[in-house]
């Protein structure tokens, strides 16, 4: 689509060995037109189904809003084409469980856009906790917040806005990379009042119980300065990640009886990071290069099926027990049947 993150993918392709950005399609074709004279991509559409009738195009990235994206991800699939679709793949496992459905069928590859997970930075992290850096993981706390005005499309609850859906994917995706799957949910969620009573959550916090007694939090925001931050408390020490998401910082902390490290992301150099600042590329450029390798080389996704199922059921308690005011158990929604490879 003609979207503002589409720019970013772009940019960051055009560092990636064996792809090439050849195509965008929007819903209005001179857009599209402008839109690809802009970032120098050789054709475009006026609509996604044109786009998807070409045979000359392999894989599509999708980063249409959320409440589309699975309705484009199957067709996508069905077309034989291979989808990275941007986060959140879908807001519900029944969603998610149509488009891995899909993509079985069609023998092709379906990525949910989580760029982080991929980064030096997570790899570091999971390899210090691994390691038993900090002892016994114990606690995980995250938190994206951001501020966007009203009418903005993160906040349009019809599109699939909302705190939640656009920002808590991202925590929920780190307390679940590191800390295992959620058992139990609380939250409690302020609405969106530009939005009336059905639009999204402005603001949302909650507490996860995950097995082997492992706590977590995470609050989002869609109305506050911006914040990105990420903890990994164990038994005998804390990892500091002060930029989890778009990983521009090129450190994390490791601290430890009362001193702290702070240790680079790639200290070698071999993953070819770009120096600190507030460019956003690299993760995404990581992404896009997993993502071609795995198309070309018919690889086997590291988060697959398994995982985007455990993502849509993590949302789906957090969002029904910020609805309801109850704990909610997720036990029902990882349905074991729902997880097979």
């Amino acid at each position: 689509s003609t979207s503002g993150i589409g720019r970013v993918a772009a940019a960051a392709l055009a560092d990636v060995p064996g792809a090439e950005f050849s195509a965008i399609a929007g819903r209005n074709a001179d857009r599209a037109a402008a839109y690809a004279a802009e970032l120098g991509i050789p054709r475009s559409f006026g609509s996604y189904d044109e786009l998807l009738a070409d045979p000359e195009i392999d894989a599509v990235y999708v980063p249409l809003p959320i409440a589309l994206h699975a309705e484009w991800t199957i067709k996508a699939l069905q077309a034989g084409k291979h989808v990275l679709c941007e986060k959140p793949l879908a807001p519900t496992v029944a969603e998610v469980e149509a488009c891995f459905d899909v993509a079985e069928a069609a023998e092709r590859l379906c990525i949910e856009g989580l760029m982080w997970r991929h980064h030096p930075q997570t790899l570091l992290a999971r390899q210090l906790i691994a390691d038993g850096a900090i002892e016994k993981l114990a606690y995980v706390r995250a938190a994206l917040t951001v501020d966007v005005p009203p009418g903005d499309i993160r906040r349009t609850g019809a599109l699939g806005g909302g705190a939640v859906l656009d920002l808590g994917c991202y925590c929920l995706s780190a307390i679940r990379l590191f800390g295992g799957e959620p058992v139990r949910v609380s939250a409690a969620r302020v609405l969106d009042p530009a939005e009336g009573a059905d639009g999204g959550d402005l603001r949302l916090a909650a507490t996860l119980t995950l097995a082997d007694n492992v706590l977590a939090q995470f609050d989002v925001a869609l109305d506050y300065p911006r914040r990105d931050e990420l903890e990994l408390i164990g038994t005998g020490g804390k990892i500091t990640i002060p930029d989890p998401w778009l990983c521009r910082r090129g450190y994390l902390e490791l601290e430890r009886d009362g001193v702290t490290e702070r240790l680079a992301v790639d200290p070698t150099g071999a993953a070819g990071l770009t120096e600190p600042g507030d460019d956003n590329l690299d993760a995404y450029r990581i992404e896009l290069a997993t993502a071609t390798a795995l198309i070309a080389d018919g690889g086997t996704p590291t988060f697959g099926r398994e995982d985007a199922i455990g993502q849509a059921a993590a949302i789906e308690a957090v969002r029904k027990a910020a609805r309801t005011g109850a704990p909610t158990d997720l036990t029902e929604l990882r349905d074991p049947e729902r997880l097979r490879p």
